[in-house]
């Protein structure tokens, strides 16, 4: 097809599909300027952008490979006209497209790598950061509004938990290849068991997913980066999924292999033990939560220190440094698998973070903007809530295990809060508690620490 022009930026953003934000166009633009495609035309408001004889070239050569039989001609002046900005130029379009046709050959064609220790060793917290400044900054103004930024530590998650719940766990299992649906996903995380008996794995992958997102919700401030929080985070991702379940929440001790790739993991037991605890060690020391997130976006996938989930703890752990700050959580929602795994393999076998960090950006713009509209459907949260969340959730397990009925629930409560509650926040408090009593459910009981049996003989006396 023809290059239509001129155009302006909005009518791309409108026509073009899967462009991301206005931002990310503009860095695109950016980006085939610096690479001798495209030349800028004019300053502040009359910007515009044509064809360089290069790009028309390359274009040209482009259309041959792809479209041999698309013959139509190349417009000679393709415009576009945009308010500058000053924005993070991500990795340039010629080099990503070279990066992208080398991790997309053939087997056979590319060279066999092993694990570099020397790529870990290179990288020193703070002082070598695979994102950029202006990035970091571009994606805190899209991820953090200021009342975010002044919430008790590890607040937002769980705002928007239930949202996050869904996200998270469907748009993970997605990129592992999983063929539920995000309609299905919802129903399955509300039913809170295994109902399709054909698709009985992916069901489970899926409930992992949720009860690990738990994990790090729950009390984000008591988990660190230690073998604590990532042993059992791969043991709840994993669970009845492994042939030996002996090896969920373990270092790999076996020799492994991964299909699709040239590159061959490292199967020294004391090197891979050794890696991870560096890998661990280099997180904590990271200032910035979102060089945090990346960091081990890139790593633990590197390094394969378990025999399987390695990508799905990486997606889910590099979501901690997110909620201990506040910060929007990472769905990974409207990330494409091919781009993903294209990130991944440059990764393994380049060395090369580029095509990762583009994905990674666009990623959590896109996560970003899904959480702005909670945000702006359930509105600021109560602050009452805040203040006695804990004692909220005592109550409500309290209430369930004691397996009350409503009369004697409500008769509890108000004892309760005579004794605990300041006399002007009584009758809020036990309202809320009363809220999350009529709003308990077989989905969200997790969140309450109850476990399924508790709640099943608990129901009928509250429904009396």
């Amino acid at each position: 097809m023809p290059i239509l022009g001129p155009a302006r930026l909005q009518g791309l953003l409108d026509s073009i599909v899967d462009v991301g934000s206005r931002r990310t166009l503009q860095r695109e633009l950016g980006n085939l300027c610096k690479s001798g495609l495209l030349e800028r035309i004019g300053q502040t408001r009359a910007t515009a952008y044509a064809l360089t004889d290069q790009g028309r070239d390359t274009l040209r050569e482009q259309r041959a490979r792809y479209h041999p039989i698309d013959t139509s001609p190349i417009e000679e002046s393709a415009l576009v006209r945009e308010d500058p900005e000053d924005t993070y130029q991500a990795t340039p379009a010629s080099e990503r497209l070279a990066l992208r046709d080398q991790v997309r050959r053939p087997q056979q064609k590319r060279k066999p790598v092993g694990y570099r220790r020397e790529f870990l060793d290179a990288y020193e917290p703070n002082a070598t950061p695979y994102l950029p400044e202006k990035l970091c900054q571009e994606l805190y103004a899209v991820g953090q509004s200021e009342h975010m930024a002044a919430m008790e530590p590890g607040t937002y998650a769980r705002q928007v938990l239930d949202r996050l719940l869904i996200d998270l766990a469907w748009n993970s299992s997605r990129l592992e290849g999983n063929t539920y649906s995000l309609l299905e996903t919802d129903h399955l995380l509300k039913l809170g068991k295994l109902g399709d008996i054909d698709r009985v794995r992916e069901a489970q992958m899926i409930l992992n997913h949720k009860a690990a997102i738990e994990f790090l919700v729950e009390a984000p401030m008591e988990l660190d980066y230690n073998n604590y929080t990532l042993f059992n985070l791969h043991a709840i991702l994993t669970e009845g999924l492994l042939t030996n379940s002996a090896s969920e929440g373990k270092l790999r001790a076996i020799p492994m292999g991964i299909s699709g790739t040239v590159y061959q993991p490292v199967n020294t037991p004391a090197v891979i033990e050794e890696c991870f605890q560096i890998i661990l060690q280099k997180v904590a020391m990271i200032k910035e939560p979102l060089e945090q997130c990346f960091f081990l976006m890139v790593h633990l996938p590197y390094l394969q220190p378990f025999e399987d989930g390695n990508k799905r703890s990486s997606r889910l752990i590099a979501n901690l440094p997110l909620i201990q700050n506040n910060l929007s959580p990472l769905s990974f929602i409207d990330m494409p698998t091919r781009d993903y795994v294209d990130g991944i393999l440059a990764v393994c076998e380049l060395n090369h973070v580029g095509l990762l960090r583009d994905v990674f950006a666009n990623a959590y713009e896109h996560s970003a903007s899904r959480c702005a509209s909670i945000r702006h459907e359930i509105g600021e949260p109560n602050p009452l809530w805040l203040q006695y969340r804990t004692d909220i959730k005592e109550q409500v397990r309290d209430v369930v295990v004691r397996q009350l009925g409503k009369l004697a629930a409500a008769d509890h409560l108000r004892q309760w809060a005579r004794q605990e509650v300041t006399a002007s926040d009584r009758d809020k408090v036990v309202e809320l508690i009363e809220e999350q009593l009529l709003l308990l459910n077989e989905g969200n009981i997790a969140r309450m620490r109850l476990r399924p049996t508790e709640y099943t003989a608990w129901r009928p006396n509250w429904q009396k």
